[in-house]
């Protein structure tokens, strides 16, 4: 080979490698650079109020999916900043009576949603089904509708949340692999968490977990009153599937679905 065919090659070698290094995939760093951001209205709860409890089970392995869900980058709830006032009013009257709110999700990122959508599109995934759909067949949860492409959750004015009686009891962590109860078990039996009892633990596929089911009486029910009763009448709607769901009326996005991530970067890095 002559000098000039070498110098020829290790040219266009070069160029190759060069080539790849600027086509390949952004890192971590700079997907982190490119990452939308939340509108000016968008607080985190905690800077209207501190002492609303949060347990964010989409940061944590303990949800349906079994794992931290995507785009929860930190256990945090962001919310717009009329739905945190509002949380705020019920807290005001909730405590009086002994009582605290406490968040199991808030604005929820469209990514996390698409992250839902693939796991129920994965039928070999069963492993959190003792707990969160024990009879329910997961070829069901688009059809009835426990999993949808689309979450108001993603629009910032949806929360999902319960009531614990003061002093708060602190809730035991969750161990990946340990035997799992049907979440409709009586509270005793089921995951503890330190709620009041609801009939259901939070996201129970079932319609045990429709607000006002029949079948759920007594303290069981007032306790689902109280919480429905206390944020319907500061603006909240819930949704009747779900005793733990509600959306702040009117939302200031009804029709966006955000997709920034959970995280205090969001709401300092605004567009």
């Amino acid at each position: 080979m002559t000098r000039i065919s070498l110098l020829a090659r290790r040219l266009a070698t070069a160029a190759a490698t060069l080539l790849a290094m600027t086509t390949a995939a952004p890192t971590a760093t700079a997907q982190a650079a490119t990452d939308p951001t939340a509108p000016q209205d968008f607080v985190a709860l905690r800077t209207v109020d501190r002492t609303i409890l949060q347990e964010m089970r989409y940061f944590t392995p303990h949800n349906f999916v079994g794992e931290r869900v995507d785009g929860y980058r930190q256990p945090l709830c962001i919310l717009t900043r009329p739905a945190a006032e509002a949380l705020r009013r019920a807290q005001t009257k909730l405590l009086r009576q002994g009582y605290t709110l406490k968040v199991y999700d808030c604005y929820r990122p469209q990514r996390a949603v698409d992250h839902f959508v693939r796991w129920a599109k994965d039928l070999d995934d069963q492993a959190m089904k003792g707990e969160f759909y024990p009879k329910v067949d997961k070829t069901r949860l688009f059809a009835d509708g426990y999993i949808a492409e689309k979450s108001g959750h993603s629009r910032g004015s949806t929360v999902d949340l319960t009531i614990v009686e003061l002093p708060a009891r602190p809730t035991k962590p969750y161990v990946p692999g340990q035997p799992l109860v049907p979440c409709y078990a009586p509270q005793h039996e089921r995951f503890p968490d330190n709620s009041v009892d609801m009939g259901t633990g939070y996201d129970c596929f079932d319609t045990l977990s429709h607000t006002l089911d029949p079948r759920v009486q007594g303290e069981q029910r007032a306790n689902r009153l109280l919480l429905k009763s206390t944020l319907e009448g500061l603006g909240f709607v819930n949704l009747a599937e779900e005793w733990w769901h509600f959306t702040y009326k009117p939302e200031p996005y009804p029709d966006t679905y955000f997709d920034f991530p959970v995280s205090a970067k969001s709401l300092t890095h605004r567009r």
